[in-house]
Protein backbone atom coordinates (compact mmCIF):
# COMPACT_ATOMS: atom_id res chain seq x y z
CA UNK A 1 0.00 0.00 0.00
CA UNK A 2 0.93 3.23 -1.09
CA UNK A 3 1.73 6.21 1.64
CA UNK A 4 1.82 9.49 1.61
CA UNK A 5 5.59 10.00 3.23
CA UNK A 6 6.40 14.05 3.40
CA UNK A 7 9.74 15.01 3.91
CA UNK A 8 10.96 14.81 7.63
CA UNK A 9 11.19 18.98 7.81
CA UNK A 10 8.01 19.17 6.22
CA UNK A 11 5.98 16.35 8.57
CA UNK A 12 7.87 18.39 11.78
CA UNK A 13 6.28 21.43 10.02
CA UNK A 14 2.57 19.97 10.09
CA UNK A 15 2.67 18.53 13.75
CA UNK A 16 3.92 21.89 14.61
CA UNK A 17 0.67 23.51 13.01
CA UNK A 18 -1.45 20.89 14.04
CA UNK A 19 -0.27 21.83 17.40
CA UNK A 20 -0.22 25.54 17.85
CA UNK A 21 -3.36 26.80 15.47
CA UNK A 22 -6.22 25.18 17.44
CA UNK A 23 -4.39 26.39 20.41
CA UNK A 24 -4.25 29.88 18.99
CA UNK A 25 -7.86 30.15 18.52
CA UNK A 26 -8.34 28.67 22.61
CA UNK A 27 -6.38 31.02 23.64
CA UNK A 28 -7.46 34.00 22.21
CA UNK A 29 -11.05 32.82 23.31
CA UNK A 30 -10.22 32.23 27.07
CA UNK A 31 -7.91 34.72 27.66
CA UNK A 32 -9.81 36.37 30.20
CA UNK A 33 -9.76 33.34 32.34
CA UNK A 34 -6.06 32.21 31.73
CA UNK A 35 -5.09 34.14 34.81
CA UNK A 36 -8.39 34.05 36.66
CA UNK A 37 -10.15 30.56 36.80
CA UNK A 38 -8.55 27.04 36.89
CA UNK A 39 -5.09 28.29 38.25
CA UNK A 40 -3.28 26.20 41.05
CA UNK A 41 -0.66 26.55 43.63
CA UNK A 42 2.20 26.20 41.43
CA UNK A 43 1.62 29.13 39.72
CA UNK A 44 0.86 30.93 43.70
CA UNK A 45 4.73 29.57 44.26
CA UNK A 46 6.09 30.94 40.86
CA UNK A 47 4.76 34.39 41.41
CA UNK A 48 6.35 34.16 45.24
CA UNK A 49 9.53 33.35 44.14
CA UNK A 50 9.42 35.54 41.35
CA UNK A 51 8.92 38.72 44.04
CA UNK A 52 10.59 38.14 46.99
CA UNK A 53 13.06 34.93 46.41
CA UNK A 54 10.99 32.37 48.31
CA UNK A 55 9.89 29.17 46.87
CA UNK A 56 5.90 29.65 49.18
CA UNK A 57 2.60 30.83 48.84
CA UNK A 58 4.06 33.76 51.10
CA UNK A 59 7.39 35.66 51.22
CA UNK A 60 9.69 34.16 54.08
CA UNK A 61 7.78 31.06 54.60
CA UNK A 62 9.49 28.22 52.70
CA UNK A 63 6.84 25.50 51.64
CA UNK A 64 7.36 21.90 49.93
CA UNK A 65 3.57 21.51 49.28
CA UNK A 66 3.75 20.75 45.64
CA UNK A 67 5.97 19.56 43.44
CA UNK A 68 8.55 22.29 41.67
CA UNK A 69 8.36 21.57 37.91
CA UNK A 70 5.92 23.63 36.95
CA UNK A 71 6.93 26.64 38.81
CA UNK A 72 9.86 26.46 37.65
CA UNK A 73 8.46 26.60 34.25
CA UNK A 74 6.56 29.82 35.39
CA UNK A 75 8.97 31.33 37.15
CA UNK A 76 11.05 32.70 33.46
CA UNK A 77 8.16 33.64 32.24
CA UNK A 78 6.89 36.02 35.06
CA UNK A 79 10.64 37.21 35.39
CA UNK A 80 10.93 38.18 31.93
CA UNK A 81 7.82 39.08 30.19
CA UNK A 82 5.20 39.27 33.24
CA UNK A 83 2.44 37.26 34.67
CA UNK A 84 0.28 37.69 30.92
CA UNK A 85 -2.02 35.35 29.81
CA UNK A 86 0.09 36.15 26.37
CA UNK A 87 3.05 35.27 27.11
CA UNK A 88 2.12 32.09 29.80
CA UNK A 89 -0.56 30.89 26.95
CA UNK A 90 1.94 30.87 24.38
CA UNK A 91 4.70 29.28 26.33
CA UNK A 92 2.23 26.31 27.33
CA UNK A 93 1.36 26.18 23.47
CA UNK A 94 5.33 26.05 22.83
CA UNK A 95 5.50 22.78 25.28
CA UNK A 96 2.20 21.44 22.88
CA UNK A 97 4.06 21.91 19.85
CA UNK A 98 7.59 20.43 21.42
CA UNK A 99 5.32 16.84 22.46
CA UNK A 100 3.93 16.55 19.22
CA UNK A 101 7.44 17.05 17.45
CA UNK A 102 8.67 14.11 20.00
CA UNK A 103 5.40 11.83 19.43
CA UNK A 104 6.59 12.26 15.78
CA UNK A 105 10.51 10.98 16.51
CA UNK A 106 8.98 8.13 18.14
CA UNK A 107 6.43 7.52 15.11
CA UNK A 108 9.38 7.33 12.91
CA UNK A 109 10.70 4.25 15.06
CA UNK A 110 7.32 2.12 15.96
CA UNK A 111 5.18 3.31 13.17
CA UNK A 112 7.79 4.99 10.33
CA UNK A 113 4.93 5.70 7.81
CA UNK A 114 2.25 6.70 10.38
CA UNK A 115 4.21 8.97 12.43
CA UNK A 116 2.70 12.05 11.02
CA UNK A 117 -1.03 11.08 11.35
CA UNK A 118 0.24 10.15 14.65
CA UNK A 119 1.83 13.05 15.72
CA UNK A 120 -1.25 15.06 14.46
CA UNK A 121 -4.03 12.96 15.96
CA UNK A 122 -2.05 12.57 19.57
CA UNK A 123 -1.70 16.51 19.92
CA UNK A 124 -5.22 16.97 18.54
CA UNK A 125 -7.06 15.09 21.57
CA UNK A 126 -9.70 17.70 22.61
CA UNK A 127 -9.07 17.82 26.41
CA UNK A 128 -5.72 18.76 25.59
CA UNK A 129 -6.05 21.31 23.02
CA UNK A 130 -8.24 23.28 26.19
CA UNK A 131 -6.33 22.03 28.91
CA UNK A 132 -2.98 23.07 27.47
CA UNK A 133 -3.42 26.84 27.29
CA UNK A 134 -4.65 27.01 31.12
CA UNK A 135 -2.21 27.25 33.96
CA UNK A 136 -1.94 23.19 34.55
CA UNK A 137 1.10 21.44 35.82
CA UNK A 138 0.24 18.68 33.63
CA UNK A 139 1.74 20.74 30.95
CA UNK A 140 5.25 19.43 31.45
CA UNK A 141 4.27 16.03 32.03
CA UNK A 142 3.60 15.47 28.82
CA UNK A 143 6.40 16.62 27.05
CA UNK A 144 8.88 14.70 29.91
CA UNK A 145 7.34 11.28 29.14
CA UNK A 146 7.23 11.91 25.40
CA UNK A 147 10.94 12.61 25.70
CA UNK A 148 11.44 9.67 27.97
CA UNK A 149 10.08 6.99 25.38
CA UNK A 150 12.21 8.52 22.68
CA UNK A 151 15.53 8.46 25.11
CA UNK A 152 14.35 4.81 25.97
CA UNK A 153 13.81 3.48 22.30
CA UNK A 154 17.10 4.70 21.33
CA UNK A 155 19.18 3.78 24.38
CA UNK A 156 17.64 0.14 23.82
CA UNK A 157 19.33 0.26 20.45
CA UNK A 158 22.90 0.94 21.58
CA UNK A 159 23.17 1.44 25.57
CA UNK A 160 25.79 3.84 26.38
CA UNK A 161 26.65 5.22 29.82
CA UNK A 162 25.50 9.29 28.24
CA UNK A 163 22.47 7.28 26.65
CA UNK A 164 21.51 5.70 30.38
CA UNK A 165 22.12 9.03 31.86
CA UNK A 166 20.02 11.16 29.68
CA UNK A 167 17.23 8.82 30.36
CA UNK A 168 17.45 8.84 34.06
CA UNK A 169 17.80 12.80 34.07
CA UNK A 170 14.81 13.14 32.61
CA UNK A 171 13.25 10.40 34.61
CA UNK A 172 14.26 13.06 37.83
CA UNK A 173 12.87 16.01 35.72
CA UNK A 174 9.44 14.07 35.43
CA UNK A 175 9.33 13.53 39.20
CA UNK A 176 9.80 16.55 40.10
CA UNK A 177 6.48 17.45 38.28
CA UNK A 178 4.55 14.80 39.03
CA UNK A 179 5.25 12.96 42.47
CA UNK A 180 3.55 9.65 41.25
CA UNK A 181 6.85 8.86 38.95
CA UNK A 182 8.73 8.73 42.06
CA UNK A 183 9.42 4.44 40.99
CA UNK A 184 9.90 5.68 37.58
CA UNK A 185 13.44 5.27 37.36
CA UNK A 186 13.31 1.49 38.82
CA UNK A 187 10.58 0.87 35.88
CA UNK A 188 12.84 2.19 33.47
CA UNK A 189 16.09 0.85 34.99
CA UNK A 190 14.31 -2.52 34.51
CA UNK A 191 13.19 -2.37 31.14
CA UNK A 192 16.79 -1.63 29.85
CA UNK A 193 18.20 -4.09 31.99
CA UNK A 194 16.05 -6.95 30.60
CA UNK A 195 16.36 -5.28 26.79
CA UNK A 196 20.43 -4.43 27.14
CA UNK A 197 21.21 -6.74 29.89
CA UNK A 198 23.81 -4.02 30.82
CA UNK A 199 23.29 -3.68 34.80
CA UNK A 200 25.90 -0.81 34.74
CA UNK A 201 23.07 1.17 32.57
CA UNK A 202 20.66 0.38 34.48
CA UNK A 203 22.54 1.39 38.11
CA UNK A 204 23.10 4.41 35.85
CA UNK A 205 19.61 5.39 35.00
CA UNK A 206 18.61 5.55 38.73
CA UNK A 207 21.75 7.35 39.68
CA UNK A 208 21.15 9.89 37.47
CA UNK A 209 17.27 10.03 38.56
CA UNK A 210 18.69 10.60 42.37
CA UNK A 211 21.26 13.18 40.93
CA UNK A 212 18.53 15.50 39.64
CA UNK A 213 16.15 14.76 42.43
CA UNK A 214 18.31 15.43 45.53
CA UNK A 215 19.04 18.63 45.59
CA UNK A 216 14.89 19.10 46.12
CA UNK A 217 15.26 16.65 48.67
CA UNK A 218 17.93 18.61 50.38
CA UNK A 219 16.61 21.92 49.73
CA UNK A 220 12.86 20.89 51.57
CA UNK A 221 15.24 19.36 54.75
CA UNK A 222 17.32 22.43 55.08
CA UNK A 223 14.24 25.06 54.43
CA UNK A 224 11.08 23.25 55.30
CA UNK A 225 12.46 20.18 57.96
CA UNK A 226 12.03 17.22 56.11
CA UNK A 227 13.92 14.94 53.21
CA UNK A 228 10.60 14.65 51.16
CA UNK A 229 9.59 15.56 47.80
CA UNK A 230 6.33 16.84 49.02
CA UNK A 231 4.97 17.43 51.74
CA UNK A 232 1.32 17.48 50.47
CA UNK A 233 0.01 14.56 52.41
CA UNK A 234 -2.99 15.68 53.31
CA UNK A 235 -3.70 14.90 49.38
CA UNK A 236 -3.00 11.12 50.10
CA UNK A 237 -5.10 11.25 52.74
CA UNK A 238 -8.20 12.95 50.58
CA UNK A 239 -7.85 9.88 48.54
CA UNK A 240 -7.67 7.53 51.52
CA UNK A 241 -10.56 7.48 53.98
CA UNK A 242 -13.79 6.69 54.68
CA UNK A 243 -15.60 9.93 52.71
CA UNK A 244 -13.69 9.37 49.71
CA UNK A 245 -15.78 6.94 47.79
CA UNK A 246 -18.72 8.33 48.13
CA UNK A 247 -17.44 12.05 47.36
CA UNK A 248 -16.34 11.02 43.98
CA UNK A 249 -19.70 8.90 43.50
CA UNK A 250 -21.59 12.02 43.89
CA UNK A 251 -19.88 14.22 41.48
CA UNK A 252 -17.14 15.60 43.78
CA UNK A 253 -13.34 15.37 43.80
CA UNK A 254 -11.05 14.66 46.29
CA UNK A 255 -10.97 18.22 47.24
CA UNK A 256 -14.43 18.21 48.68
CA UNK A 257 -13.96 15.30 51.20
CA UNK A 258 -15.04 16.72 54.40
CA UNK A 259 -12.06 17.42 57.08
CA UNK A 260 -12.59 17.80 60.82
CA UNK A 261 -12.33 21.42 62.19
CA UNK A 262 -9.60 19.85 64.19
CA UNK A 263 -7.11 19.81 61.34
CA UNK A 264 -4.21 21.85 61.05
CA UNK A 265 -4.05 24.85 58.45
CA UNK A 266 -2.63 23.65 55.58
CA UNK A 267 0.22 26.59 54.22
CA UNK A 268 -2.27 27.49 51.52
CA UNK A 269 -4.52 28.08 54.45
CA UNK A 270 -1.99 29.69 56.53
CA UNK A 271 -1.75 32.19 53.30
CA UNK A 272 -5.36 32.79 53.12
CA UNK A 273 -5.01 33.50 56.50
CA UNK A 274 -1.79 35.81 56.35
CA UNK A 275 -3.56 37.92 53.18
CA UNK A 276 -6.73 38.39 54.80
CA UNK A 277 -5.16 39.59 58.76
CA UNK A 278 -1.54 39.64 57.89
CA UNK A 279 -0.62 37.15 60.64
CA UNK A 280 0.99 33.89 59.55
CA UNK A 281 -0.15 30.95 62.22
CA UNK A 282 2.99 28.50 62.83
CA UNK A 283 2.45 25.36 60.41
CA UNK A 284 4.81 22.17 61.13
CA UNK A 285 4.41 20.74 57.36
CA UNK A 286 6.70 17.71 58.35
CA UNK A 287 4.47 16.81 60.68
CA UNK A 288 1.46 17.54 59.04
CA UNK A 289 2.99 14.93 55.99
CA UNK A 290 3.68 11.97 58.52
CA UNK A 291 0.52 12.74 60.18
CA UNK A 292 -1.55 12.39 57.08
CA UNK A 293 0.29 9.54 55.78
CA UNK A 294 -0.17 7.80 59.27
CA UNK A 295 -4.04 8.63 58.53
CA UNK A 296 -4.57 7.42 55.14
CA UNK A 297 -1.80 4.29 56.01
CA UNK A 298 -3.87 3.21 58.78
CA UNK A 299 -7.56 3.44 56.54
CA UNK A 300 -5.64 1.09 53.63
CA UNK A 301 -4.31 -1.50 57.13
CA UNK A 302 -8.07 -1.62 58.64
CA UNK A 303 -10.27 -0.71 55.18
CA UNK A 304 -8.85 -3.30 52.90
CA UNK A 305 -12.55 -3.98 51.03
CA UNK A 306 -13.14 0.19 51.23
CA UNK A 307 -9.55 0.63 49.42
CA UNK A 308 -10.25 -1.93 46.76
CA UNK A 309 -13.58 -0.01 45.78
CA UNK A 310 -11.64 2.79 45.85
CA UNK A 311 -9.12 1.25 43.63
CA UNK A 312 -11.16 0.06 41.04
CA UNK A 313 -13.54 3.40 41.28
CA UNK A 314 -9.83 5.62 40.71
CA UNK A 315 -9.15 3.02 37.38
CA UNK A 316 -12.25 3.05 36.01
CA UNK A 317 -12.71 7.77 36.39
CA UNK A 318 -8.77 7.01 34.87
CA UNK A 319 -9.90 5.15 32.12
CA UNK A 320 -13.50 6.62 31.06
CA UNK A 321 -13.21 7.69 27.85
CA UNK A 322 -15.54 10.65 28.65
CA UNK A 323 -13.79 13.70 30.63
CA UNK A 324 -14.49 13.34 34.68
CA UNK A 325 -17.05 15.92 35.40
CA UNK A 326 -17.30 17.41 38.59
CA UNK A 327 -19.40 19.28 40.78
CA UNK A 328 -16.84 22.39 40.63
CA UNK A 329 -15.98 21.57 37.16
CA UNK A 330 -14.89 25.13 34.73
CA UNK A 331 -18.05 25.80 32.85
CA UNK A 332 -20.67 23.58 34.13
CA UNK A 333 -23.59 23.41 32.42
CA UNK A 334 -22.47 24.68 29.21
CA UNK A 335 -21.51 23.77 25.93
CA UNK A 336 -18.01 22.31 27.26
CA UNK A 337 -20.40 19.78 29.32
CA UNK A 338 -21.34 17.94 25.52
CA UNK A 339 -17.98 18.46 24.86
CA UNK A 340 -16.68 15.96 27.70
CA UNK A 341 -19.38 13.67 27.23
CA UNK A 342 -19.74 14.08 23.57
CA UNK A 343 -16.46 14.79 21.87
CA UNK A 344 -13.72 13.88 23.92
CA UNK A 345 -15.51 9.83 23.65
CA UNK A 346 -15.24 10.40 20.03
CA UNK A 347 -11.71 11.08 19.73
CA UNK A 348 -10.59 8.52 23.09
CA UNK A 349 -12.45 5.21 21.79
CA UNK A 350 -10.84 4.71 18.49
CA UNK A 351 -7.63 5.24 19.90
CA UNK A 352 -8.61 3.28 23.04
CA UNK A 353 -9.61 0.32 20.62
CA UNK A 354 -6.09 1.30 17.97
CA UNK A 355 -3.95 1.22 21.38
CA UNK A 356 -5.32 -2.48 22.00
CA UNK A 357 -5.07 -3.83 18.66
CA UNK A 358 -1.07 -2.51 18.80
CA UNK A 359 -0.85 -4.71 21.51
CA UNK A 360 -2.41 -7.64 19.96
CA UNK A 361 -0.38 -7.84 16.83
CA UNK A 362 2.72 -6.74 19.07
CA UNK A 363 3.84 -4.39 16.61
CA UNK A 364 7.40 -3.07 17.79
CA UNK A 365 8.28 -4.99 20.67
CA UNK A 366 9.85 -3.02 22.85
CA UNK A 367 7.95 0.22 22.42
CA UNK A 368 4.93 -2.26 23.32
CA UNK A 369 6.24 -3.24 26.77
CA UNK A 370 7.40 0.29 27.59
CA UNK A 371 3.66 1.88 26.63
CA UNK A 372 2.18 -1.30 28.64
CA UNK A 373 4.57 -0.77 31.76
CA UNK A 374 3.75 2.90 31.35
CA UNK A 375 0.21 2.55 31.45
CA UNK A 376 0.13 0.10 33.89
CA UNK A 377 2.61 2.48 36.20
CA UNK A 378 0.13 5.50 36.18
CA UNK A 379 -3.06 3.34 36.88
CA UNK A 380 -1.44 1.53 39.90
CA UNK A 381 -0.44 5.23 40.80
CA UNK A 382 -4.15 5.90 40.45
CA UNK A 383 -5.93 3.36 42.38
CA UNK A 384 -3.05 4.53 45.05
CA UNK A 385 -4.09 8.32 44.98
CA UNK A 386 -6.73 9.10 42.69
CA UNK A 387 -7.75 8.75 38.85
CA UNK A 388 -9.17 11.45 36.72
CA UNK A 389 -8.96 12.17 32.97
CA UNK A 390 -6.29 15.12 33.99
CA UNK A 391 -4.19 12.37 35.28
CA UNK A 392 -4.55 10.24 31.75
CA UNK A 393 -3.94 12.69 29.45
CA UNK A 394 -0.22 12.86 29.20
CA UNK A 395 -0.14 9.36 28.66
CA UNK A 396 -2.69 9.65 25.42
CA UNK A 397 0.35 9.80 23.39
CA UNK A 398 1.07 6.21 23.93
CA UNK A 399 -2.24 5.00 23.24
CA UNK A 400 -2.03 7.18 19.84
CA UNK A 401 1.35 5.66 18.86
CA UNK A 402 0.35 2.02 20.12
CA UNK A 403 -2.67 2.50 17.28
CA UNK A 404 -0.08 3.82 14.27
CA UNK A 405 2.48 0.98 15.19
CA UNK A 406 -1.00 -1.44 14.14
CA UNK A 407 -1.57 0.61 11.56
CA UNK A 408 1.38 0.02 9.71
CA UNK A 409 2.05 -3.23 10.70
CA UNK A 410 -1.50 -4.46 8.93
CA UNK A 411 -0.69 -1.67 6.16
CA UNK A 412 2.72 -3.72 5.57
CA UNK A 413 1.33 -7.26 5.23
CA UNK A 414 -1.59 -6.34 3.47
CA UNK A 415 -0.87 -7.64 -0.42
CA UNK A 416 -0.46 -4.85 -3.06
CA UNK A 417 -3.63 -5.17 -5.62
CA UNK A 418 -3.31 -8.23 -8.17
CA UNK A 419 -3.01 -6.20 -11.59
CA UNK A 420 -6.34 -6.55 -14.16
CA UNK A 421 -7.15 -9.11 -16.77
CA UNK A 422 -7.00 -6.25 -19.45
CA UNK A 423 -3.29 -5.20 -18.03
CA UNK A 424 -2.27 -8.95 -17.49
CA UNK A 425 -3.56 -9.39 -21.40
CA UNK A 426 -1.54 -6.98 -22.18
CA UNK A 427 1.87 -7.52 -20.86
CA UNK A 428 1.25 -11.11 -22.25
CA UNK A 429 0.98 -9.78 -25.63
CA UNK A 430 3.76 -7.40 -25.13
CA UNK A 431 6.10 -9.82 -24.07
CA UNK A 432 5.03 -12.25 -27.44
CA UNK A 433 5.31 -10.05 -29.86
CA UNK A 434 8.81 -10.21 -31.16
Amino acid sequence: MRIFAPTRNVAVAVAIAAAVLPRLVVLAAERQSILTAYTEKSDDFARTLVDSGTFGFVAGHPSASTQPLYSFFLVPIYATLGRHWLAVGLAQIGLAAATAVLVYLIGRIVAPRFALLAAVVSTLNPYLIWHDVHINREITDQVVLAAIVLVALRVSRSTTVAGAALLGALAGIAILGNTRLALLPLVLAALLLVESRSIAASIVVVAAAAIVVTPWLVRNDVHVGCFALTTDARALWKANNPKTYETLAGGKWIDDVPQPSSFPPTPEDAAGIFHSTGRYPHVDECAQMRYFEHLATQYIEHHPGGKAKLAAQSARLLWDPRVHETQGRPGKGTWRDEARRVVEPVWAIPVFLAAIAGVAVGANRLFVALAVLLCAYNTLAAMVFAGTTRYRVPFDFLLVLLGAAAIDRYTRSTPAAAPSSVNDSSARRRAASP
